[in-house]
């Protein structure tokens, strides 16, 4: 008996052993596959930010010169001159901070809706809601651009004296809820938030708005900070609403004003990699600084549904 228990042990032992080599070659295996996939990704920004420091007859070199042999950092200082980029980038962010905040705000109460309250026809809506992501944009852009010139959101003008009419058809509908996929994305995170912290909170008293701003959303960061991050990047990135839109130069965005340069700069590349590569920081910073929350969010985003 003893000698079959040992048997079985060492049996067992060498399983594990085994086991925990394979584990260790397919983690390593997977640790080379992916890192040769980063590099894939990673390597035309790269090329972008070490072109923006050479002189322009590196750039298209062969084979390619990864490091500059003499760093042109006057390159940086030629591009940031050449248009008004600090006024461009406070006009992007002001379009931003419009985006990010009525997509937060509306989508949060219109998922909140579908999440946890019941009224007839919601599952039906809701479906209908999802349906409109399968339209392409640009479908919608023609009876847009004609509802918001009947509106007059196209004329020369300011609002509260200070704030363009132009930039009213780039985020007015970020009030209105107007990507499904927030929506969706935060309906899923609130129904696996448990039900009896809400109903907890109905027997003290508290109604519907108290307790999507004082339960829901503070347990919510993670989904919240994915919904900030992407509307941010859509508004940040878009090149199409704000050239139909936007006519004035005084109220351009990085999106128009990197494409003017390429137009009127053509050939000098290392001054438009060199603006390409500033205009990339902030993106870099939303998302270093947002990344846990970012990453928690769609990890767990659709998980403990009701």
């Amino acid at each position: 008996m003893e000698h079959t228990a040992q048997l079985t042990v060492k049996t067992t032992a060498t399983k594990r052993s085994r086991q925990e080599i394979l584990r260790t070659v397919w983690l390593g295996v997977l640790q080379i596959v992916m890192t040769i996939v980063l590099i894939t990704f990673l390597g035309p920004t790269l090329w972008m930010v070490s072109s923006s420091l050479k002189a322009r007859t590196e750039i298209f070199a062969h084979p390619i010169v990864w490091i500059p042999e003499t760093p042109q950092w006057d390159n940086y200082v030629r591009a940031l001159t050449m248009m008004p980029f600090e006024r461009f980038a406070i006009n992007t962010f002001i379009i931003c901070a419009l985006t990010v905040t009525g997509a937060l705000i509306s989508c949060s109460m219109v998922a909140y809706a579908f999440a946890r309250l019941r009224w007839p026809g919601r599952d039906f809506f809701f479906g209908l809601l999802l349906a409109t992501m399968m339209l392409p944009e640009i479908v919608t852009l023609i009876p847009m651009f004609i509802e918001f010139r009947w509106l007059g959101w196209t004329k020369p003008g300011t609002v509260f004296g200070f704030l363009p009419l132009n930039y009213l058809p780039l985020t007015v509908p970020y009030w209105l809820a107007l990507s499904p996929l927030y929506v969706f994305l935060m309906r899923q995170f609130f129904r696996g938030i448990p039900m009896e912290l809400e109903e907890a909170a109905l027997i003290d008293g508290a109604n519907r708005f108290q307790i999507l701003t004082q339960i829901i959303l503070p347990l919510s960061k993670p989904v919240l900070a994915t919904v900030a991050v992407f509307s941010f990047l859509q508004a940040y990135n878009d090149f199409l609403q704000p050239l139909i839109y936007i006519g004035s130069r005084d109220y351009w965005t990085l999106a128009l004003a990197l494409r003017s340069m390429n137009d009127a700069q053509v050939g000098q590349w290392e001054l438009l990699f060199a603006a390409s590569t500033v205009v990339l920081i902030p993106v870099l910073i939303i998302f270093i600084v947002a990344q846990r929350y970012f990453v928690q969010g769609i990890a767990t985003t659709g998980f403990g549904g009701r």
